[in-house]
């Protein structure tokens, strides 16, 4: 039972011990993998599993909108991609459609991915 625990530790040091830029990309992979999730409760039918894990990306989501810093131009940008993508996030929870999230998906990718080339050059 004790590397569950150890794996938790790591977990806690690995946030504790990470960058802003590192968070940040840590909630976009989350995300991704919160709405993958999601995909996968709805093709199973489990309405349930979908909707929490739905509303885990729109929370990250909201997260990440009350963190922009709105001195920067380019904040302007992600607070659009947000507010669509948490606009998106409540239709495929009311409709309860996988192509939603698959697209909502996407886009998560590609920022994380315009995310990490960011990072890679600061």
């Amino acid at each position: 039972m004790a590397l569950p625990n150890a794996y938790s530790q790591y977990n806690n040091s690995k946030v504790l011990t990470a960058s802003p830029a590192e968070l940040t990309l840590m909630l976009y992979e989350g995300a991704i993998k919160f709405c993958n999730i999601a995909i996968i409760g709805l093709e199973q039918k489990d309405i349930e599993k979908a909707h929490i894990n739905i509303v885990k990306v729109e929370k990250i989501i909201d997260y990440l909108r009350k963190t922009l810093d709105m001195k920067y131009p380019v904040a302007q940008d992600f607070e659009n991609i947000y507010v669509y993508l948490h606009q998106r996030l409540l239709e495929a929870n009311a409709k309860k459609n996988p192509e939603i999230l698959m697209e909502v998906k996407e886009h998560l990718n590609s920022v994380r991915d315009t995310w990490k080339e960011v990072m890679k050059k600061a």
